[in-house]
């Protein structure tokens, strides 16, 4: 998750002192206090979506929803499946993977590269996902010097990653400790997206985020079969290859700190929650049928959300977001993000559910047929610290929170 640089060494400094490693979740590098609580869960909102293919249906009622604690571990960021298993496998920011099943942690960790990384805060092992057919895995984690790695290992029958088969595909240096991104996932065309934040401090002081010489500040997309002597495969119709001073590995730019990004198992659509600055959050999407976000500019860091930020940066041809949401009460760090299309609470399918670390609040945001946003719904304000919502192998919602280690599942109360 990303924080405003400031009030993380504060936070992170607090966490220290009380014996606790927080992944925090500010959105500001200014002074602002995070962890400040709404009270308030209510129905925003009773607009009803429309009914056609990839809109929401209905309307969640919060009273009828419950975040159910599963199980507890150390640092829990990222939680996914792989095919042929019923395994939930859940990444810890300390270093190492653990697999959940029926609800209970298992703790053998599959794979420990804790020796290997820098933990704590916004750094440590920060993503993980599987090959198509869950032959292979692939992490993203800052190593010893800060920097991200992304690195492919064989996986077993029994789910033990296989240390011998270690295969460093990609290394991008980190010049701050902050804004590290690290959502790795197989996309619907089988190529492996990474989600890299604009390599920290504040207010993009590189300008990184428009810079397609850059890595970071952009999704990357690759084959990781390799390329001859190269570890892995750029290709061909990447929006950027071949292009003087543009780097072919881009997907899209112009991101902070994109804090989750998902793929709808429906229309194929992605969908990035991407960290604010000093005053918005925002929620970006890219249909499928319009290229899944092949060479979009999401606009930072000429933008913080719809609202000017650097104005020495180019502002045309920018593909706005749907939604956004200010500071305060509402929060200062948002963290995606699916939207649901499991089968147990009828009323939020097609709804994009995310989470702000600050305000402790879990969301629903209607979304339309033409992918615009409607009325959102707080469904919880009581959940401290969630660090992703994420989806299991049939759609069902997991909430992940960092800080106290539970690992909540949303269903309907009973």
């Amino acid at each position: 998750m990303t924080c405003r640089r400031l009030t993380c060494r504060r936070q992170a400094a607090a966490a220290v002192a009380l014996g606790v490693l927080a992944l925090v979740g500010c959105g500001s590098d200014s002074n602002k206090a995070a962890g400040s609580t709404s009270s308030t869960t209510a129905l925003i909102s009773t607009t009803h979506a429309g009914s056609a293919p990839g809109g929401s249906t209905g309307t969640p009622d919060p009273a009828a929803i419950a975040f159910i604690k599963l199980a507890t571990m150390s640092n829990p960021v990222d939680l996914t499946f792989r095919a042929g298993d019923s395994a939930l496998y859940i990444a810890s920011r300390d270093g190492f993977v653990v697999a959940m099943r029926n609800g209970t942690i298992d703790n053998t960790k599959l794979l420990d590269v804790s020796k290997d990384i820098t933990a704590g805060g916004e750094q440590g092992l920060l993503g993980l996902t599987f090959s198509v057919d869950g032959s292979h895995a692939y992490v993203d984690y800052t190593d010893t010097n800060g920097d991200t790695n992304i690195v492919e290992y064989a996986v077993g029958a029994d789910g033990v990653f296989a240390k011998k088969s270690k295969r460093a595909l990609l290394t991008i240096k980190q010049p701050y400790s902050n804004h590290n991104g690290g959502q790795v996932r197989i996309g619907p065309d089988g190529m492996l997206y990474i989600g890299m934040g604009d390599g920290g401090s504040g207010g993009d002081p590189e300008r990184r985020g428009q810079n397609k010489d850059e890595l970071l500040g952009k999704i990357l997309r690759i084959d990781p079969k390799p390329d001859g002597d190269d570890r892995y495969t750029i290709p061909a119709d990447n929006p950027f290859v071949n292009v003087d001073g543009e780097r072919g590995e881009i997907w899209a730019y112009g991101l902070r700190n994109p804090w989750r990004f998902s793929f709808d198992r429906t229309t194929n659509d992605l969908w990035i929650a991407d960290v604010g600055q000093n005053s918005w959050e925002e929620i970006d999407v890219a249909s499928a049928a319009s290229g899944g976000g092949k060479g979009l500019n999401f606009g930072w860091s000429a933008f913080e959300g719809t609202h000017p930020f650097n104005d020495d940066q180019p502002t045309d041809g920018v593909t706005m977001p749907i939604h956004e949401y200010p500071h305060g009460p509402d929060g200062c760090s948002i963290s995606g993000g699916v939207r649901y299309r499991g089968t147990t609470i009828l009323s939020l399918i097609g709804w994009y559910v995310y989470a702000d670390y600050c305000s402790n609040q879990v969301r629903a945001l209607q979304i339309e047929p033409d992918l615009t946003a409607g009325a959102e719904v707080i469904l919880a304000s009581d959940q401290a610290g969630v660090s992703e919502i994420a989806q299991g192998p049939d759609g069902e919602l997991y909430a992940l929170r960092v800080d106290d280690g539970l690992i909540m599942t949303i269903g309907p109360k009973a």
